[in-house]
């Protein structure tokens, strides 16, 4: 189903394929993370341009490697609440 919501993917570590930058945390509306230390990170590099913005953790274990299919799966049922209606 398309919700008409445009996403984009980063990751907190320097070994991200890509890493957040501010650039993308100004284009966000929302910002999902899957574990409290990357909202901590995120917060520690992004603070002044956090102050409107709202990071959700998911509580999603960092324990999968870019895009399996597990994960996949995870985020799509832990997303569902922030979907419109």
């Amino acid at each position: 189903m398309d919700y008409g919501i445009r996403t984009r993917s980063a990751g907190t570590s320097r070994h991200a394929k890509h890493t957040i930058s501010s650039k993308d945390v100004a284009w966000a509306e929302l910002i999902f993370v899957m574990e409290q230390k990357h909202k901590q990170n995120i917060k520690e590099k992004f603070a002044k341009q956090l102050q409107h913005k709202k990071v959700i953790v998911l509580d999603i274990p960092d324990d999968y490697h870019y895009m399996d299919k597990a994960l996949i799966e995870i985020l799509k049922s832990a997303l569902i609440p922030y979907l419109p209606t």
